[in-house]
């Protein structure tokens, strides 16, 4: 939360069990949904792996994500990454940072995603609202009620 704020997004933490991911950030008026994944888990060679599931080990719902925002620990690195590219295919991501032909290069400390600069592929909302209660990173609690539908982000 901290990094993303660094980054210029405000960030909020959902209170309890009312949201399905971790955080949510906002720039400008825009709201989008983060799962964050770190690991130290490191692969043969140089790669990383980790686990991208949900509760009771099942693939997230592309109507409650937006984003992950993976950590890799021992190389302190982050990955902003569209929920569309991973979601609903995999259930575990692989990282080789050193490869060029590493899949997930361009993504890299990628927090203009979350600005909303640059390209993002079918990013698409759910039709339904959401309320919830927040807290912001710089400890401001407020109430937010979203609406995610077609042709809205």
């Amino acid at each position: 939360m901290a990094r993303a704020a660094e980054e210029g997004v405000r960030v909020f933490k959902p209170h309890g069990d009312c949201a399905k991911y971790d955080v949510g950030v906002e720039y400008r008026g825009r709201f989008l949904r983060v799962q964050v994944k770190s690991t130290i888990f490191k692969r043969r060679g140089e790669g990383y792996s980790l686990n991208v599931m949900g509760p009771k080990r099942k693939r997230y719902e592309s109507e409650v994500l937006d984003f992950f925002a993976v950590y890799l620990i021992p190389i302190d690195a982050w990955y902003i990454i569209p929920y569309e590219l991973t979601g609903w295919k995999n259930c575990s991501l692989h990282f080789t940072p050193n490869s060029p032909r590493h899949k997930y290069r361009r993504y890299r400390e990628a927090w203009h995603l979350l600005r909303g600069e640059g390209r993002i592929e079918t990013l698409h909302g759910c039709a339904e609202e959401e309320s919830f209660c927040a807290s912001s990173a710089d400890g401001w609690e407020f109430a937010i009620r979203a609406m995610h539908g077609e042709g809205q982000q």
